[in-house]
């Protein structure tokens, strides 16, 4: 994000990272690369819901972009400026008040490390990703308003490439 912007603009368009791949998150899960993309590919973006803290009576808009990419699970959204707690939210985001992504999902294909407990998710079915309070996943923000999109994409695709050449 640029100094001085916004993560959300004026019609209500934010984007960021729903999920990060490779990474553990507070639930023990281990997103892996492809584990959205049969149910993205049946489903599409517009089967996935954009909700508040996981709450189906809170619909606050809709995604426009839902992609796998280099990085994880790339979002794009509108609020719906005629929904009261989609107008809220929007200040908040604007305010830095609040800034958590999360999936809902049902897990299809996941493997267990018997040594950590953690699960390394192959394949979900992706139900809805909702803006929250607290994201299991660090990484799972909001990012950019639509305008800054590519810068911030970019960015973080160099980030994950130049981690894999430290590790």
């Amino acid at each position: 994000m640029s100094a001085g912007s916004m993560p959300v603009g004026p019609d209500g368009r934010f984007s960021g990272y729903a999920s990060v791949f490779g990474k553990l998150d507070q639930g023990g899960d281990i997103v892996m690369p492809g584990a959205f993309g049969k149910s993205l590919a049946d489903k599409g973006r517009a089967g996935v819901r954009l909700l508040f803290q996981h709450d189906p009576k809170e619909p606050i808009g809709i995604w426009e972009r839902v992609v796998e990419d280099g990085v994880g699970l790339w979002v794009e959204g509108r609020l719906n400026a005629g929904v009261l707690r989609a107008r809220e939210l929007s200040s908040l985001i604007a305010g830095g008040a609040i800034d958590g992504l999360s999936i809902g999902f049902r897990t299809v294909r996941a493997t267990k490390d018997r040594a950590t407990g953690h699960r390394r998710l192959w394949q979900v079915d992706l139900w809805e990703i909702s803006i929250v309070t607290f994201p299991m996943m660090d990484g799972a923000r909001i990012t950019a308003r639509a305008d800054e999109v590519d810068t911030v994409r970019l960015k973080r695709s160099l980030d994950a490439a130049v981690s894999l050449f430290r590790a």
